[in-house]
């Protein structure tokens, strides 16, 4: 059995719980830009995926099959999660297709790395990134749910 699957499912299923239980129920009374305000914040830490190319974040021996896109991936949704809080907040036009850019690209690169990581065993030599898959991306899946789940709902709408 695979440890970190086994966190990065338990770990999902503790936050769909989560948003299930104290956010889906008000979404409803919620400003859908202020449930998604903090969301594209949190996304905007996907940085920190860069931390798969850094010596003493992972161990020697990190697949470049899994380090590189699930890096790069990392960051382009970050960008892309604050290039979509900049539209946002300003009430730009083009937010709403910039989310389904963003949540699109950002939940295919949250796929891929766990695929890749899969195949490559990159879970061996983690090391101290452990955290990003067994904890974050977790988070980060169903965080991009909720963006999905407002972009159906309420469309252009988003920006009034």
């Amino acid at each position: 059995m695979n440890v970190l699957t086994v966190n990065l499912l338990l770990s999902t299923l503790i936050f769909w719980i989560a948003a299930r239980l104290y956010l889906l129920p008000r979404l409803p009374e919620l400003a859908p830009r202020a449930v998604l305000v903090p969301i594209l914040l949190l996304h905007a830490t996907r940085h920190l995926g860069l931390m798969f190319l850094a010596p003493g974040a992972v161990y020697p021996g990190m697949p470049s099959t899994f380090a590189y896109p699930a890096a790069f991936g990392d960051l382009l949704a970050a960008i892309l999660a604050l290039a979509s809080l900049a539209t946002l907040i300003r009430r730009r036009a083009i937010a709403v297709p910039l989310l389904w850019v963003f949540s699109i690209e950002g939940s295919l690169d949250l796929v891929a790395a766990i695929v890749l990581a899969t195949v490559h065993t990159a879970d061996a030599v983690m090391g101290p990134a452990y955290w990003i898959p067994a904890v974050c991306v977790p988070a980060l899946l169903v965080t991009h749910a909720i963006v999905f789940i407002l972009l159906w709902r309420y469309g252009d709408r988003i920006v009034p």
